[in-house]
């Protein structure tokens, strides 16, 4: 059981206060591509931490803007070990649904790879 637990979406690995998220976006230090933008920034913690802006722009349904939120989450769940010491918020620029989701997930891991090419351990 205790294999299972390193791949927990726990607490400490979301970024929930105002003040938190406004740390992040000040840095202004971002990656992007047609469906997300990635700020990012150092934290003194060893784990890595999400936030996530998925607006009403991006789709007027929430059951749309939900399951973004789930594939982002799910998507960082897998790969947060590669990405220990950061801080990131995750912003939606564009849409998409599941027939995209597999194509959103790939230009996600996309920018994690520019981020730990850009941020190294």
């Amino acid at each position: 059981m205790s294999g299972a637990t390193g791949f927990r979406f726990t607490r400490m690995q979301r970024i929930l206060k105002t003040d938190e998220f406004s740390s992040v976006f000040s840095l202004r230090n971002t990656v992007s591509n047609l469906h997300f933008q990635v700020l990012v920034r150092p934290n003194t913690g060893v784990s890595a931490r999400l936030g996530l802006v998925v607006g009403k722009k991006t789709d007027k349904r929430a059951v749309a803007r939900n399951y973004m939120k789930r594939t982002i989450r799910e998507t960082f769940r897998l790969h947060a070990h590669t990405l220990h010491g950061l801080d990131l918020v995750v912003r939606t620029r564009q849409g998409f649904n599941r027939r995209e989701g597999a194509a959103a997930r790939a230009e996600l891991l996309e920018l994690f790879a520019r981020i730990r090419r850009r941020c190294p351990a």
